[in-house]
């Protein structure tokens, strides 16, 4: 399984463990993740606390996404995690208004749907 598979797979593993701790309902959608019992869309961002090679996680955010959970009012979880055997270990969590982010550096997103990125370091939004 390749390292982007992997980190999918957490990433789902994660959003489920958000909606259960938050009260969310899943509704994936291109831009969001679940949605609060009043509607309100969430994102859920997920990280690993250190890879493979020792360097730290960042969480990735894409600016058409962004724009569009601002625009909705929207909010973000943002999840640390370790794998723990075949499942994940949340270390740190932190539900945050799209609102009150740290100071966004947009670049090129590669190939992801022609979006600019902005990496978040852990320690920016979660403590």
């Amino acid at each position: 399984m390749s390292r982007s598979h992997r980190a999918n797979h957490y990433g789902t593993l994660v959003e489920r463990k958000a909606a259960e701790r938050y009260g969310l309902a899943l509704d994936r959608c291109s831009w969001h993740d679940a949605k609060r019992s009043d509607g309100t869309p969430v994102e859920i961002k997920a990280a690993m606390h250190r890879h493979s090679d020792g360097q730290p996680g960042t969480f990735k955010l894409y600016d058409q996404y962004h724009e569009q959970l601002r625009a909705a009012n929207g909010w973000y979880v943002f999840a640390v995690y370790r794998v723990r055997g075949r499942g994940v270990e949340v270390l740190r969590w932190e539900m945050r208004h799209s609102s009150r982010l740290p100071k966004l550096d947009w670049h090129g997103g590669g190939e992801h749907r022609d979006a600019r990125q902005s990496k978040i370091e852990i320690g920016q939004v979660t403590h």
